[in-house]
């Protein structure tokens, strides 16, 4: 090689090293980008919880309008189920009873409700039965466990059906709380003739299709309920739930703040588990007194 093109060569060689990367720069650079990843990745979490929790709150906002119109058209009333699960047809949009024929698939609303059945949060299940309900010896009704992050699934009648949202038990029974007559029976719930109907819940976020507290008195669970089961009481959305109430609004619920709803007329909220009724902080549960006080 003649000298020129020698010079030229360690030239070339020379940039090439200078434009290159060292293994340690290497290994800076991505402990870099490794710290940044680490720093974000929580933001992005919570980002994507919040932008899940606005989802719930505008599938209940749907319910809202669908019972809205259902109560207009029916001069105020609420459907009261006769089932086990009082709601749970409401909720499916199907018949469920002991009466109804499972191969005949009659509606028990014209909304098609499997599209904002679930909350985001709350979309797979385990398969783990949880509920059974048989007439004259046969089994018509099956029901899949729910829970803080888990739906509940009817898998009988068929077609299956899942959902995450339950609804005030209290409300929906023919065995409705009035006044004080704790047991009075009523063919459907007059939501015009209630008061407070923007602190009565209807549908909310729940591991059940059919649940809320039947008194003041009922204590909330000992141990936070990460797997299946909890009723209303779970912490889906930080701290609270996503709630429908019977003047239609739709807004978060603290968890304590359960026990200062109007879940039926003859409901204290005022009871013991509120703070005008003499709740401490360390009354609470230990997984709940990080949560606000009502």
């Amino acid at each position: 090689m003649r000298r020129g093109d020698r010079r030229i060569a360690n030239r070339r060689s020379a940039a090439i090293r200078r434009s290159s990367f060292t293994l340690i720069e290497l290994l800076v650079v991505i402990a870099i980008v490794t710290s940044l990843v680490s720093l974000l990745a929580p933001a992005v979490q919570r980002s994507r919880k919040q932008a899940r929790a606005v989802v719930c709150r505008a599938h209940l906002k749907q319910w809202g309008t669908a019972l809205a119109l259902y109560v207009e058209d029916h001069e105020g009333k609420i459907p009261c189920d006769m089932g086990p699960l009082p709601g749970l047809s409401l909720l499916r949009g199907l018949h469920v009873d002991e009466r109804s024929d499972p191969n005949a698939h009659r509606r028990y609303h014209g909304v098609r409700t499997e599209g904002i059945a679930c909350c985001p949060m709350a979309t797979r299940t385990t398969g783990e039965r949880a509920y059974a309900a048989s007439f004259n010896g046969q089994l018509y009704l099956e029901v899949n466990a729910g829970g803080t992050f888990l739906a509940w699934e009817i898998t009988r009648p068929a077609p299956a059906f899942r959902g995450s949202y339950g609804v005030n038990r209290n409300l929906f029974s023919p065995l409705f709380n009035v006044g004080s007559s704790p047991a009075l029976f009523m063919r459907d719930a007059d939501t015009f003739s209630l008061q407070r109907g923007n602190n009565m819940p209807v549908v909310f976020d729940a591991g059940n299709p059919s649940t809320g507290l039947s008194s003041a008195d009922s204590s909330p669970p000992e141990i936070e309920p990460s797997g299946m089961g909890g009723g209303a009481c779970i912490n889906r959305h930080n701290g609270t739930i996503n709630g429908l109430f019977l003047d239609w609004s739709v807004r978060p619920i603290g968890l304590k703040e359960l026990w200062t709803l109007k879940w039926s007329p003859a409901f204290d909220t005022a009871g013991k588990w509120t703070k005008a009724g003499g709740v401490q902080p360390d009354d609470w549960p230990l997984w709940m007194r990080r949560f606000k006080d009502y």
